[in-house]
């Protein structure tokens, strides 16, 4: 029978801490250069979303906020700061709402290596708009970069910060050709965006594009986001397309990887695509990230097949066996399990 885990660290965390920081995508994917210095000489400041509720993960997200959750042991949420952190970055903003406490036991000296991160709690939850609102004290009238915080990608952004620059347009939205939903209206010759999800019955013949959830926000954007309310920033966007034509503009990035963990089977085909990568790599047994089974694990005997990845602490009786299955920190075994395709936690087994 599964046993949980007793004591305070509910939240699974604090086991990420150790992880080198900046390891991962950006030491796999080098950055592409661009001239995007000038730009991000005007831009320092990120807010990084991190109060979703992650409902389409649960269980799993009942034991840590969405961008918490582990890819072969690092929190998701960290591949943004080092995508960050490549660019230029300079002051980190998070909200947190759905499991709190979790944020303050994975980054306890609210730092990311050296990088100091301000966390802004939403007692209740305001959404992607009125999370915007709740930091405008925190920014001081400059421009700022949103950042999903549930999201993986390496995105040229660099290109993205350069075009909004020289636009002087009031919000610059990173599409992509596909990947996810089509639901953005996008005149590529102008570079404005026309609609968003047919909520302006416009731009039905131009071509549709997935967002990306990473977009640039000039200060303006303030004025127009009610305060203390919940709401999403996609209405806001789509008032400013029809009242302000021009104001809200994109750029399409489809180079590098960009990846939505919005549910199990999407969690386990990152972990797929990395294993793949680590399997192929000159020498996977000293590379720094991943390290799909840690040496804290005790799982003698046991049968391992395709991908693996087992978190620190893992104890699994003589005579299971794991095919395609991602291990969470607190699992442990007294008897033999067998399991397949999905992710084991504490809170039990989810299929992908």
């Amino acid at each position: 029978m599964m046993r949980i885990p007793e004591g305070k660290d509910s939240c699974l965390s604090a086991f990420a801490r150790h992880f080198q920081v900046g390891i991962g995508l950006f030491s796999r994917f080098p950055f592409c250069g661009g001239v995007f210095f000038d730009a991000l000489h005007m831009i320092r400041t990120a807010f990084v979303l991190g109060a979703g509720l992650g409902t389409r993960l649960r269980p799993l997200t009942d034991l840590l906020p969405k961008p918490l959750i582990p890819v072969f042991h690092k929190p998701l949420i960290t591949f943004a700061f080092d995508h960050l952190l490549a660019l230029g970055f300079d002051q980190f903003i998070v909200n947190t709402h759905h499991l709190a406490a979790c944020y303050d036991e994975e980054f306890p000296d609210y730092r990311y290596g050296k990088q100091e991160i301000v966390f802004r709690h939403e007692p209740h939850r305001l959404e992607t708009g009125g999370g915007i609102k709740n930091i405008e004290d925190l920014v001081h009238g400059e421009p700022l970069l949103v950042y999903n915080g549930d999201i993986m990608t390496d995105l040229p952004v660099e290109r993205a910060l350069a075009d909004h620059e020289r636009s002087g347009r009031l919000v610059t939205m990173v599409l992509r050709s596909a990947g996810g939903p089509l639901q953005v209206a996008f005149d590529a010759t102008s570079g404005q965006v026309l609609d968003l999800g047919s909520r302006l019955g416009a731009g039905a013949e131009f071509p549709h594009y997935l967002f990306t959830g990473v977009y640039i926000l000039e200060a303006e954007i303030f004025a127009h986001i009610p305060e203390d309310q919940h709401i999403s920033i996609i209405p806001i966007l789509c008032d400013l397309i029809r009242d302000q034509p021009g104001s809200v503009g994109g750029i399409v990035l489809d180079e590098g990887h960009w990846w939505d963990l919005g549910t199990p089977a999407q969690y386990l085909e990152v972990h797929r695509h990395f294993y793949e990568r680590y399997l192929d790599s000159e020498n996977p047994a000293h590379a720094p990230w991943p390290r799909p089974i840690q040496p804290s694990a005790r799982i003698v005997d046991t049968a391992l097949e395709g991908l693996i990845s087992i978190a620190p602490g893992v104890e699994l009786a003589r005579g299971s066996s794991l095919k395609d299955v991602i291990v969470w920190p607190g699992v442990k075994f007294s008897s033999p399990v067998h399991y397949a395709n999905g992710i084991l936690s504490p809170a039990g087994f989810l299929p992908a």
